[in-house]
C-alpha cells in the first residue's frame, strides 16, 4: 500500500473540475434544450459571446483556473483580479453524514459554492447592489457562474466532505478548530483518498461497456499518464461521468443531454424563491454523498509531499468490486438533475 499511495499527486477539492468537461457540457446542453422554448432563452443568449453557445460556456469558471482550456483571455484575468478566491467558490466541505448544509458551520464559508450561487442569481435577478453582489459580478460573469456552479453541487463530493480521527475511520468534526491534522484530519473533499486503479478498472472493465467508437475525423482525447493510484474525488469528478454515457450508449455531451431528456426523467421541482435553491441542492448533495461514502473504507494513514515540499495526509480507500455500477447510475442521476435544475432556475429567473 505505501509505493501505491506514493504514486499519486497532491491535489485539493479547489482545484479538482467537478463532472469534468463533458459533464458540465451536457447540462448545460440539457438547459439549452429545455428553455429552448421560453423567454429565458433570449436572455441567455443576450448574455453570451456571439456564436457561443450554453454548453460551450459551461466550463468558463473552470478555464479561469489555469492555461488547460488554451490561454487566458482578458475577461478570464480581469474576473481572476477581481476574485483571487474564485476557485473556493465551487464548492462546500460539509462533513458527509450531515443532513443539512447550514450557514457557518463546519465546512461552509462565506465565498463557497452555495454562497457563490446565490449572489450569482441575485445579479440575474437584478440586485446587484453591494449586499446582493458583494463581489460585484458582472451580468454575464453571473450566467457564466451559475451555468457550471450548477453543475458542480450536483457533484456529491462537491458538498459532502470526508474528515477522519488521527486513529483512523471517518468522523464528524463538531467545530472548524477541531480539525488540527493531530487528531483529526480533512481529506480535501475525498482527494487524499486514493483508490486502486487497478482493481477499480478491472472491475469496470467487467461492468461497464466499452466505449462507443471515435469517428474518424474525432482527435484523440488527452489522458493523463497513469497512476498507481486515483483520488476518490477524481473518480467522481470525471471517471463516474465516462461511465454514465457508455452506459446510456451516448458518446458526446448532446447525445447524453438528448437522451436523458427522451427518457423523460422524474426529477422533483424545487420550492420557494430561487436564490434559496442552493440550499436544497446542497442538502440533496449531503443525501447523495452518503450514497458514494457507503461501504467505503479508509485504511491506515500514510504522508506524502506536495510539490512545495510539505508533507499531507492520504488513505487508501476500499470501495466494493462493483462500485462502478451504482456510482455510475449515481451520476447519471445527478447531471439529469443539474441539467433540469438549471433550466428551471433560468425561466425563474426570466419567466
Amino acid at each position: 500500500m505505501a509505493a501505491a499511495l506514493a504514486g499519486a499527486c497532491a491535489a485539493v477539492a479547489g482545484d479538482a473540475l467537478a463532472w469534468g468537461s463533458d459533464g458540465h457540457r451536457a447540462v448545460a446542453a440539457m438547459a439549452a434544450q429545455l428553455i429552448a422554448d421560453s423567454p429565458a432563452r433570449k436572455h441567455v443568449t443576450a448574455l453570451l459571446l456571439p456564436g457561443e453557445s450554453l454548453e460551450q460556456a459551461a466550463n468558463w469558471a473552470d478555464c479561469v483556473k489555469g492555461t488547460f482550456c488554451g490561454p487566458q483571455t482578458a475577461e478570464m484575468q480581469a474576473y481572476t483580479a477581481a476574485n483571487p478566491h474564485h476557485s473556493q467558490y465551487h464548492y462546500a466541505d460539509v462533513p458527509f453524514q450531515l443532513e443539512h448544509y447550514r450557514d457557518h458551520a463546519v465546512g461552509t464559508a462565506d465565498d463557497d459554492i452555495v454562497q457563490t450561487l446565490r449572489q450569482a442569481i441575485a445579479v440575474l435577478q437584478g440586485h446587484d447592489d453591494d449586499a446582493g453582489n458583494p463581489h460585484h459580478f458582472s451580468r454575464r460573469q453571473a450566467l457564466l457562474l451559475v451555468v457550471h456552479l450548477v453543475g458542480d453541487i450536483h457533484q456529491p463530493l462537491h458538498v459532502g466532505a470526508a474528515y477522519l480521527g488521527g486513529e483512523g475511520g471517518f468522523v464528524v468534526p463538531e467545530r472548524r478548530g477541531q480539525v488540527d491534522a493531530v487528531h483529526m484530519f480533512d481529506a480535501r473533499g475525498g482527494n487524499n483518498l486514493l483508490l486502486d486503479d487497478a482493481r477499480l478498472g478491472a472491475a469496470s472493465a467487467r461492468m461497464i461497456p466499452p466505449p462507443l467508437p471515435r469517428p474518424a475525423d474525432e482527435a484523440p482525447a488527452w489522458t493523463q499518464p497513469k497512476s498507481p493510484t486515483q483520488p476518490f474525488h477524481g473518480y467522481w469528478d470525471t471517471t463516474v461521468v465516462d461511465y454514465a454515457f457508455r452506459r446510456s450508449g451516448t458518446r458526446t455531451p448532446k447525445q447524453f443531454a438528448q437522451a436523458m431528456i427522451a427518457a423523460r426523467p422524474a426529477i422533483v421541482a424545487n420550492t420557494g424563491e430561487p436564490a434559496d435553491w442552493p440550499y436544497q441542492w446542497a442538502d440533496d448533495g449531503l443525501a447523495v454523498a452518503k450514497l458514494a461514502y457507503a461501504d467505503a473504507k479508509p485504511g491506515t494513514i500514510g504522508y506524502q509531499t506536495a510539490r512545495n515540499g510539505e508533507a499531507y495526509a492520504v488513505w487508501g480507500l476500499t470501495v466494493p468490486d462493483d462500485y462502478p455500477v451504482p456510482s455510475s447510475a449515481i451520476a447519471r442521476a445527478q447531471l439529469t438533475k443539474a441539467g433540469y435544475h438549471l433550466a428551471a432556475l433560468l425561466r425563474a429567473i426570466w419567466p
